[in-house]
Order: C-alpha cells, then sequence, then structure tokens
C-alpha cells in the first residue's frame, strides 16, 4: 500500500528517513529516480540514511510504475520519494495508487517562485501540479509531519 508520495530533492535525510517514516507507519521507503537508480555512490549514501527496520528501494520512475502495477509493492507500507515535482508528475500519471503527494522541498532555480518556506517551483510544475490536484490527487505542502496541511491550490 502506497502511504504517502513525498517530492524532496534531498531525497532521503533525516526528516525523511525517521519523522516521515514513522509518522506513516512505512516499512519501506522507494526511491524513484532516473539518475540515482544508476549511481552506486548515491544510493551507497542515501543507504547510510535509512531506518534500520525499513527497506530502501531505488528504481527508476517507469519501473517504479511497473513494480506498483505488478503488486510487488502491495506487502508494504510503501513511502515514495521523488526528487522533483515532474518525476512526481510521471510517477502519479501512471499510477492510479497515488492518491496523496506531499511537496516537501524544492530548489530553487533561475526560473522558479517561492510558495512555501523552501518550496519553490516553475509555471510548468504548477501546471502538473494543478492538473494532478484536479484529477482527485491531494497535494499538501508540508515539510515536517507536524506541521500544518497547506492545500497547493491555496498558495498559488
Amino acid at each position: 500500500m502506497i502511504k504517502m508520495t513525498r517530492i524532496d530533492y534531498r531525497l532521503l535525510h533525516g526528516q525523511v528517513a525517521f519523522a516521515w517514516t514513522k509518522n506513516l507507519s512505512a516499512n519501506a521507503i522507494l526511491i524513484a529516480n532516473d539518475n540515482v537508480v544508476n549511481d552506486s555512490f548515491r544510493k551507497q549514501t542515501l543507504n547510510l540514511a535509512k531506518p534500520n527496520d525499513t527497506k530502501l528501494i531505488f528504481k527508476s520512475i517507469d519501473d517504479s510504475i511497473a513494480a506498483i502495477k505488478s503488486g510487488v509493492t502491495d506487502k508494504y507500507n510503501v513511502f515514495i520519494v521523488v526528487e522533483n515535482v515532474h518525476d512526481a508528475y510521471r510517477l502519479a500519471k501512471g499510477t492510479p495508487e497515488i492518491n496523496k503527494i506531499n511537496l516537501g522541498l524544492s530548489a530553487k532555480r533561475d526560473d522558479s517562485k517561492n510558495i512555501a518556506k523552501a518550496v519553490y517551483v516553475t509555471d510548468e510544475e504548477i501546471k502538473e501540479l494543478t492538473e494532478l490536484e484536479n484529477s482527485g490527487i491531494e497535494i499538501l505542502v508540508k515539510q515536517a509531519p507536524n506541521d500544518a496541511n497547506i492545500e497547493f491550490r491555496s498558495l498559488v
């Protein structure tokens, strides 16, 4: 069962690994990213941040979609972490099981604007998130589990 999908440009770090995983009662973290899956150094580094009792899986976006559709993830409480809005968009479009996306941290870029603390989005990302929201996916801007729920649509 997919517990939540989080957008966080840092992928796996203390707050994600421990606070969110515990809050969601997740026993597996899926890092869905086309670059990390082929980068043994990054995978090794991210493995250091995972809780001991949690399975850590690395898959490309397409392989993540295929794994979820196949049912192989059904035996876990899965917390999915993606690096950026576009990856979340691709994953959600290919995976009807995703019904909640947490926009946690997105990096500042030249063409982005700040909509919340540590959350920067481009016009294209706003379109993608709005499309997902309009399709019934809950998009919440929230850094930590105990923070207030802020709907994405209220910020743009």
